[in-house]
């Protein structure tokens, strides 16, 4: 029964990779589209925490955990999301399926290893508004794309309380915005398309901290910094009817990103219950491009305040399925550093989860469950009403192991 679950959401999640819808936020308009990366499946059902140094879940956030890993693990997540777009009059609904993240972590001895892909932001929206009641004439805006995460981390556990890591990224993806005009009574429309390709390379410092407080409690710190960087633009735009066409040329930009601290502590009983917060600051960057320039559209300082915990009945129960399951819970609060008519773009949620171990193994399927708003009515802007059903497989096994007999 279990490997049939296991092999649903293996098919489950494939299909997410080639299914992709990125966003259907308006939001992911501006910038480099709507960050989706909020870690791992489990640390999501959190409010985002990762201060444990897990020894059979890959830390995404923070390199130095890799160190801890006792087994090699794969680890795959992703995301179905349903949202309603409102404003002070109407409102629209809207749906998505993502791949969020696809990575294995390597233990060597001190050392661990951890490689991957992750889908970092995304754009996706088809906005149309019509002129008459014929739809003869109007106007679409639709966009598609966004920017992946390669990354290579390494972490090294200098005493047993102590880790130490770092990662190497490597961005890069392709955006295109397509504006549509039609007008009635002209036999051809007009489209634009703006097209930016996008590459760059961060680089990530970690370190974590757990130490007892007494006999039953330990405490849990993390800390990461992250460099800043920049992104490298080659943009395009093509004007077309349907008879003719035209490729303007367009200055390639270096997109700027802020240094980024993060910071986490918790406390907590080892295998039983975790209770944490983590704050995150980032300088302000004008993450604007030639296709999305505004003058009502600015960019100040970002960062999230996040709080959440887990708790297990019996970890080592063999009667009891019920008691060996984790139970996640979470807040967050996020200052995305978007400001659109003087407003704040500012993301509140709450988030719950199970982690469910897979019978005689050490593996596990993660669930979580996130509602909350992104964005105002205010100002003539959209809120968007959101909830996340999210799914991660952590599988372990031991690799590179020797074997006694054939």
């Amino acid at each position: 029964m279990i490997k049939k679950i296991v092999t649903s959401l293996c098919l489950f999640l494939g299909l997410l990779s080639f299914a992709q819808e990125g966003s259907s936020s308006p939001y992911s308009f501006y910038g480099i589209g709507e960050v989706r990366f909020k870690g791992t499946a489990d640390t999501r059902a959190m409010g985002g925490l990762a201060v444990e140094q897990d020894s059979i879940h890959i830390n995404l956030q923070n390199p130095a955990s890799l160190a801890s890993l006792k087994l090699t693990t794969f680890a795959v997540g992703g995301t179905f999301n349903t949202s309603t777009l409102k404003t002070d009059s109407k409102s629209e609904s809207a749906q998505r399926s993502t791949l969020d993240y696809m990575a294995v972590g390597l233990p060597l001895g001190k050392f661990g290893v951890g490689f991957g892909l992750i889908p970092y932001s995304s754009v996706g929206y088809n906005i149309k508004t019509f002129t008459d009641d014929t739809a003869t004439s109007g106007s679409t805006y639709s966009s598609t794309g966004g920017v992946n995460k390669v990354f290579l981390g390494l972490g090294y556990k200098i005493t047993p309380k102590l880790s130490v890591g770092a990662d190497l990224n490597y961005n890069f993806g392709t955006i295109e915005i397509v504006n549509s005009e039609l007008i009635s009574g002209v036999q051809s429309g007009t489209r634009e398309t703006n097209t930016s390709k996008l590459s760059g390379v961060n680089f990530n410092l970690g370190a974590m901290f757990t130490t007892k407080m007494n006999k039953k409690l330990n405490l849990y710190s993390s800390l990461n910094y992250t460099f800043d960087n920049n992104l490298k633009s080659e943009n395009s735009r093509l004007i077309a009817t349907s008879s003719e066409s035209v490729t303007i040329d367009q200055a390639n930009m270096s997109i700027p990103f802020s240094s980024k601290v993060s910071i986490g502590a918790g406390i907590g009983e080892e295998k039983k219950w975790l209770l944490g917060g983590a704050i995150v600051f980032q300088g302000a960057s004008d993450l604007s491009n030639n296709y999305n320039k505004a003058s009502n559209v600015s960019y100040e300082k970002s960062g999230s305040v996040s709080l959440g915990g887990y708790y297990i009945p019996d970890y080592s129960s063999f009667t009891n399925y019920a008691k060996r399951i984790v139970y996640r819970g979470g807040l967050k609060y996020e200052k995305t550093g978007l400001v659109i008519n003087s407003e704040s773009i500012n993301n509140f949620g709450f988030t719950l989860g199970l982690g469910m171990p897979i019978t005689g193994s050490f593996s596990n399927i993660n669930i979580g469950f996130e509602m909350g708003k992104k964005g105002t009515t205010s100002s003539g802007l959209i809120q968007e009403n959101y909830m996340n059903v999210s799914v991660g497989l952590s599988l372990n096994d031991k690799w590179f192991e020797k074997r006694k007999f054939n």
